[in-house]
């Protein structure tokens, strides 16, 4: 069994999401982001190191992203292709660290199946870009992680989202 930290983002639960509470089963399609890219980074904690076989996987309409099955059970695709090659390329091994996010939009493909171990709100402050420009963005560690039981549907303007920890099955067992 592996254990995973995965970010569910607000808007992605608000829009597509069920909410979960601690002890669900759950089946999520994963995608590994540069922790930099997800609230303007330091996810020191939570950081995935995965390692695999890559996987060419087409979606319904026509789109190709790279996914990596561990051994372990967890499948995420991968938010950028790490190497460049055509889909008719010999499978390649990656080995890759990022923070896995579920992923509602966009390309489909499998979902990863596991057990929900504990739920963290995450309550990220923003600032402007300049003054008056209504564009946020992060503020450099000024996260803080509330511990709830149940995933909210709706998070309002601070909450950015939950940290799940999740335990994925080992399908070998």
């Amino acid at each position: 069994m592996g254990r995973w930290w995965v970010f569910y983002a607000d808007w992605q639960m608000e829009c597509c999401g069920t909410p979960f509470s601690v002890g669900d089963e759950v089946s999520w399609p994963l995608l590994l982001m540069d922790s930099d890219d997800v609230l303007g980074g330091g996810w020191y904690d939570e950081l995935s190191k995965l390692s695999s076989l890559a996987e060419v996987v087409r979606d319904e309409d026509g789109g190709v992203v790279t996914t990596l099955r561990t051994d372990d059970g967890l499948t995420a695709a991968l938010n950028e292709d790490p190497v460049a090659r055509s889909d008719t390329d010999s499978e390649q091994w990656i080995r890759t660290v990022g923070l896995l996010t579920v992923q509602r939009h966009g390309g489909e493909w499998p979902e990863t199946m596991g057990t929900v171990r504990s739920i963290h709100v995450v309550h990220q402050e923003f600032v402007e870009t300049s003054p008056g420009s209504h564009t946020l963005e992060p503020v450099p560690a000024s996260r803080r992680l509330q511990s709830v039981d149940r995933c909210p549907k709706w998070f309002g303007e601070r909450p950015s989202g939950v940290l799940a920890e999740l335990d994925v099955p080992d399908p070998r067992t």
